[in-house]
């Protein structure tokens, strides 16, 4: 036996961030390590993050996590991606889809092919080579691998849900005797005297708990992170100034689109998403140029129906820790810092985090050189997404309000501001190693926000007219046939429903039989 090996982990909090955090570990972690989840029902989840990306199916997969049974509990829908109006001018809409944009030919990414095909006449045409873009404007949705007798790839798709149902859905899923959850408030922390780690919790009562590795999900608080190991935090506000959300829900919409909206506003911008029971709604905004009444104006205003509910404040530093792992103690979620919602990355920087620390999973040591790499991994991540995030606030050419006139001023990251000007010279996006956000990701948001290169790469300039016109134009009916061939979003999550009862009401049949024996 091992006696260096990590026999017992502590998850501090529970939420989206926690349970998942649970789940994950009883899946991959052996019955010989021992996992509690200490949470109290008096401290409430922010619960703000109900959209989700792509790599959600992954985790979901390794989890065993059946698709039909996670959105009817969930209340969910299914997302293409965030259509984004009002960000670059006042009258603009475009979305930015999930999915690849057109096919590459040759060396080349599509797009320099589309440019030299007329698409600085038209940046908007670029959306007609993206399948995920076309199922949304007609709010159809079906996942699709790929579009038949053809070299085109599929519907990439999202989810949008409840988040804390999600959570609890995760909980209620974990196999029996994997997770021991343990209700009560932590007030202190007991640090080993010879190396700092974390020793034990003491909840409110007196009562202990002890552990090897602790996982820290206790929100923007940091319990652990940085009340009890002082990691610190890098503030980014600098450069996304918002500070403030509130959250409200409503009346669920018809159609239930099939993507999630962001709509800029005076100082800030609003989140509209679609569930099967309600509308989800937000408005994230800078405290420094508009009051909290003025921001709560807006949002009530612009809901589309009546409140559900008194809109729930929220405050936050946009940021993150100068380290996320200290000692044997990991931070993940809010604990771990705090990237707005305009691009739905908060249960992916989880996942991400937790498959990270799965993949370097330590002993009772935590040797410095892991750590060292795991902070180093996660820093790269964190930055990349920060300056996607930012080029949304970067490249506008809104000058109507004191907010737009200064995110359009302000000086951005080096690393961001390389790739615009790159991008604006040359027409070309590189994707940094394995960073979050893709080629296709960036160019939308670029084009998208009037960002146009001043020229195409040259050896797009070798393929004939004729040749061009036909490869654009036969992808744009590929693409167009496709889209069109998809239910609609509303008809497919009712059919899946339908199937959902079906199976349950079969279970259930099927235990009659067995249940009428133990009777008689």
């Amino acid at each position: 036996m091992n006696d260096s090996a990590i026999r017992r982990v502590v998850i501090v909090g529970g939420g989206t961030a926690g349970w998942l955090a649970a789940a994950l570990l009883a899946r991959a972690l052996g019955p010989e390590c021992e996992i509690q989840l200490v949470e109290s029902a008096l401290i409430g989840s922010v619960g703000v993050g109900e959209a989700t990306i792509p790599q959600i199916l992954h985790i979901n997969a390794f989890l065993g996590i059946d698709e039909g049974e996670l959105m009817r509990y969930t209340h969910g829908t299914f997302k293409l991606g965030v259509q984004l109006n009002d960000f670059g001018r006042i009258g603009d809409s475009y979305i930015h889809a999930f999915g690849d944009v057109g096919l590459p030919l040759g060396l080349l990414p599509f797009h320099h092919y589309w440019l030299r095909g007329g698409g600085h006449a038209d940046p908007s045409s670029l959306w007609a080579y993206s399948l995920n873009a076309s199922a949304a404007a007609g709010n159809r949705f079906m996942p699709l691998g790929k579009v038949p007798d053809s070299p085109l790839s599929g519907i990439r798709y999202a989810y949008q849900f409840d988040a804390a149902r999600y959570a609890r859905f995760l909980r209620e899923r974990i196999p029996a005797g994997r997770v021991t959850r343990i209700e009560g408030k932590v007030v202190d922390v007991k640090l080993r005297g010879e190396d700092g780690f974390i020793e034990s919790l003491v909840l409110k009562g007196g009562a202990t708990v002890a552990g090897d590795f602790f996982i820290d999900c206790s929100g923007f608080r940091g319990l652990l992170i940085e009340g009890a190991l002082k990691a610190g935090y890098e503030n980014w506000q600098q450069w996304l100034p918002c500070d403030r959300a509130l959250a409200v829900g409503s009346a669920a919409a018809t159609p239930m689109r099939p993507y999630t909206q962001a709509t800029a506003r005076t100082a800030g911008w609003q989140w509209r998403i679609a569930l099967q029971h309600r509308t989800g709604n937000g408005h994230v905004y800078c405290s420094a140029c508009i009051s909290d009444d003025e921001a709560a104006a807006q949002l009530l205003a612009n809901l589309g129906s009546g409140p559900s509910e008194d809109p729930r404040p929220l405050h936050f530093t946009t940021g993150t820790r100068r380290v996320q792992w200290r000692r044997n103690c990991l931070a993940l979620g809010l604990a771990a810092g705090f990237m707005e919602p305009l691009e739905s990355t908060s249960i992916h920087l989880v996942q991400s985090g937790l498959a990270r620390f799965l993949g370097m999973f330590p002993d009772k040591h935590c040797d410095p050189l892991l750590v060292d790499e795991y902070n180093r991994q996660t820093r790269f991540e964190y930055e990349h997404v920060r300056d996607f995030l930012i080029l949304h606030y970067k490249a506008t050419e809104r000058t109507d309000t004191p907010f737009w006139r200064q995110c359009g001023a302000m000086q951005v990251p080096e690393s961001l501001a390389r790739r615009i000007d790159l991008f604006r010279r040359t027409g070309l996006i590189f994707r940094e190693a394995d960073e979050l956000f893709t080629e296709p990701g960036w160019l939308q948001v670029l084009i998208g926000q009037h960002i146009l290169p001043t020229r195409h790469h040259p050896l797009a300039d070798a393929l004939e007219a004729p040749k061009l016109e036909g490869f654009l134009a036969d992808i744009r009916t590929l693409v167009e046939r496709a889209a069109a061939g998809l239910p609609a979003h509303d008809a497919y999550i009712a059919r899946l429903n339908a199937m959902q009862t079906a199976t349950m009401a079969g279970k259930a049949a099927a235990t009659l039989p067995t249940m009428a024996g133990r009777a008689s």
